[in-house]
């Protein structure tokens, strides 16, 4: 295919800010590719939205440039990202659309694509709808083929009913939760999930707003210290806390601590057993954990894209990045940070304060750096990590390249050297048992890098 193609997706479908990168005129296009892509007259397609301003125009525009090629249109309204990958699969739709830019500020907007089975589009299917858009490769309809539009909103009780059976959590055991939903598009369900589970459940920034008001809607330390003292003043079991479109979930322990990402995505596959499946920049401690019961841990370049496809292909049981974005695929293949947050609670029930089962786990020393790279330069500098970065170390047990160069030593420690997707930085990521260790890794990977660059 050829370069001269704008390259519109990222690692997590378009995103961009409204008016710049991401225009009406561009949701028009997308939509009219999609529909020509699915196969056109008579083929289904879910919409649903978060809580950003420009959403509704987005919705409507894109709604309208599938009807004008003949497909259905099922809008959901504003719903969390999860809700669409869901419907889509129950739905028998043959594709998906969801109008978010995630964690991004309000002026931001995005729009991410998902499959018939609610798995997300691969970065070859994007790569097709890009050469469509910029060739306008579209195949519109005649006023008697056009599609319909159809209101499917009460299929979020649905939803709801079914990512509680899933999770099986215990309505006989409530406990006390705090949700901070952003203002998100899990303002109004992630609350309704918990509260028809059984639990006790007190909410903030739970009034849907596009303006996100209360925090921002990235789900960090900075954004989150009014749910972590919350949860420690009324004497809270557990806290949740999600992104803008509800697709993530990040947990905060009785103690009004953030939980360790790494961590947390540990104590969830420990439940599931099995395979598991994450990605590059993910800590040792969950391979640690892993080994002990007896489990395996795959890893994938970063991206839910790339995580589905590994669980999938390899029939995990689940799969998850750090970030707090988790795969359940006994439920579905999209990213679900309502069922993420109904699975932690349940473990609570099970296993005792979250506190001490952070606790339990070991935790690793960890650097993470950036070193300045121009965009042009960083191919060839990625060259010469691939074929040289190795020479530098003699106690090598590992080298993953599949999403920059990744390095595992005897000790179980490791260092990731990987380009910025958006910045232009590359990036090193090194975590091992002492600070001793970690800070030869660190020096050794930094001087190399420097030296290059």
């Amino acid at each position: 295919m050829s370069t001269d193609i704008p390259k519109l997706f990222g690692t997590s479908g378009i995103r961009g800010e409204y008016q710049k990168e991401v225009t009406p005129e561009l949701a028009l296009d997308v939509a009219r590719a999609l529909a020509k892509y699915i196969g056109g007259e008579g083929k289904k397609v879910v919409i649903g939205r978060d809580t950003r301003t420009t959403g509704k125009i987005f919705e409507n525009i894109m709604s309208a440039g599938l009807q004008e090629c003949g497909c259905d249109v099922l809008l959901l309204g504003m719903v969390p990202t999860p809700t669409v990958g869901y419907a889509t699969l129950k739905k028998g739709a043959d594709a998906g659309i969801m109008i978010t830019a995630s964690h991004n500020p309000s002026k931001y907007n995005g729009i991410k694509l998902w499959n018939a089975d609610g798995l997300a589009y691969k970065q070859e299917q994007e790569r097709i709808i890009e050469k469509m858009v910029f060739e306008e490769d579209f195949d519109k309809k005649s006023w008697d083929k056009l599609g319909k539009e159809y209101d499917i909103s009460s299929f979020k009780d649905e939803y709801i009913d079914a990512i509680i059976e899933v999770s099986k959590i215990d309505s006989e055991k409530p406990l006390k939760v705090v949700v901070d939903c952003a203002s998100g598009a899990g303002s109004k369900l992630s609350p309704e999930a918990l509260r028809r589970a059984g639990m006790n459940v007190i909410t903030l920034n739970a009034q849907p707003d596009g303006f996100f008001p209360g925090r921002n809607p990235e789900p960090n330390s900075a954004n989150l210290q009014e749910l972590m003292k919350t949860v420690k003043v009324i004497g809270a079991d557990i806290g949740l806390a999600h992104d803008g479109d509800a697709d993530r979930m990040i947990a905060v322990d009785e103690k009004g601590r953030l939980s360790d990402f790494d961590k947390l995505l540990t104590i969830m596959a420990k439940e599931f057993g099995g395979t598991v499946v994450t990605t590059v920049d993910a800590s040792a401690c969950l391979d640690t954990q892993m080994k002990k019961i007896g489990g395996q841990v795959l890893r994938t370049p970063v991206g839910d894209v790339h995580v589905a496809e590994s669980i999938n292909e390899n029939n995990a049981t689940f799969g998850g990045e750090p970030s707090g974005t988790w795969l359940h695929p006994d439920f579905c293949m999209c990213p679900d940070g309502l069922l993420s947050g109904l699975r932690i609670v349940k473990c609570v029930q099970d296993n005792g304060p979250l506190s001490e089962q952070l606790d339990a786990i070991e935790s690793y020393p960890t650097i993470r750096e950036k070193i300045t790279c121009p965009n042009n330069k960083k191919e060839e500098v990625m060259k010469i990590v691939e074929e040289k970065f190795t020479d530098e170390f003699d106690d090598i047990n590992e080298i993953l390249s599949i999403d920059g160069v990744r390095v595992s030593f005897n000790d179980d420690s490791w260092v990731l050297i990987r380009p910025s997707g958006t910045e232009p930085y590359v990036r090193i990521t090194a975590e091992a048992k002492t600070e001793e260790n970690l800070n030869r890794i660190g020096e050794i990977s930094r001087n190399f890098l420097e030296n290059i660059i």
